[in-house]
């Protein structure tokens, strides 16, 4: 309990003071966007525009190969996939949003997977699937454009996500530039 409290007294803040401050940040705000909307009306009016504007349903921007967008599953030449259903994607995902369900073939390659689910509203593209695939079967494309209008289509199925290696070609050549050694040079 405090026995020496001394209440202190200070001036009450004057309206006219706080009115002036605001009408002067009003103010100051108005001319930086005047500024602007004029340096890009006169810029549109000589054709040179001064401020980077893309029109995105018609124009689009290319996108780096390091750009992560939907996880898509690579195709082989002859149309079937390059998963053999090992699970690592699956196991390293950390959201669990891939759902993997290995079935047995004849073929030069034993298992291929009978069910390959991924849940786009819960992938947070991170990448780790595609560090995680030995095979290079699953890579990140640069499809972004994922919206649906129901939960039940943000689940994409493994036809839904079969795209052939020439649409991704880039991405793959991105991915092995990480893991290649570079060539020693000869001894002169």
């Amino acid at each position: 309990m405090a026995s020496n409290a001394v209440p202190l007294r200070r001036p009450k803040p004057s309206r006219r003071i706080g009115w002036i401050r605001g009408a002067r940040a009003i103010l100051t705000g108005l001319r930086i966007t005047n500024g602007h909307f004029m340096r890009n009306l006169w810029g549109f009016i000589r054709r040179k525009p001064t401020v980077f504007t893309v029109q995105y349903p018609e124009q689009r921007v290319p996108m780096p190969p390091a750009f992560r967008g939907m996880p898509v599953l690579v195709q082989m030449d002859n149309g079937k996939e390059r998963c053999v259903a090992c699970g690592l994607c699956e196991w390293a995902c950390p959201t669990d949003c891939i759902t993997i369900f290995p079935a047995e073939t004849a073929d030069e390659v034993e298992r291929y997977p009978d069910v390959f689910d991924i849940d786009m509203s819960r992938c947070m593209f991170c990448g780790l699937c595609e560090e995680a695939c030995p095979e290079e079967a699953i890579v990140m494309s640069h499809e972004m454009e994922i919206a649906a209008f129901s939960r039940r289509g943000t689940l994409w199925h493994k036809e839904d996500l079969l795209t052939p290696v020439e649409s991704v070609a880039a991405r793959l050549s991105h991915i092995r530039r990480g893991y290649e050694r570079p060539e020693a040079k000869p001894a002169e």
